[in-house]
């Protein structure tokens, strides 16, 4: 066995140790979620077609529009007025929250009336 193979043998198993432990490190459901729910749910599944899922989008997105809609930055009535409320901390909060949720796929042919 090549010294690289041994490298990689032995750097694997801590690989899988620090996965799991920041697996484990998830955030408790912040308050202001009931908030989102009412459009997005509380797990991200957006209650009406119209309204996003925010589940399993990545954290950095989720903030940053959070940031951007509280800047005026990017424009929609509700969501400006909505994150006008939110503190950093919040949109932190709630970009970890959403990020955390199982990802909601959603494929036209799995959908679709036959």
């Amino acid at each position: 066995m090549n010294l690289k193979m041994t490298r990689l043998l032995a750097v694997s198993p801590l690989m899988w140790v620090a996965a799991a432990s920041f697996a484990a490190d998830t955030i408790a459901k912040p308050e202001k979620v009931s908030t989102c729910a009412q459009c997005h749910g509380e797990n991200g599944k957006g209650q009406q077609p119209v309204f996003p899922n925010l589940g399993g989008q990545y954290e950095n997105y989720l903030l940053h529009s959070l940031q951007a809609y509280k800047s005026g930055a990017r424009k929609n009535a509700i969501m400006n007025a909505q994150a006008a409320a939110l503190s950093e901390d919040d949109m932190v909060q709630l970009a970890t929250w959403y990020s955390q949720q199982e990802p909601l796929i959603y494929t036209p042919a799995a959908n679709s009336e036959k």
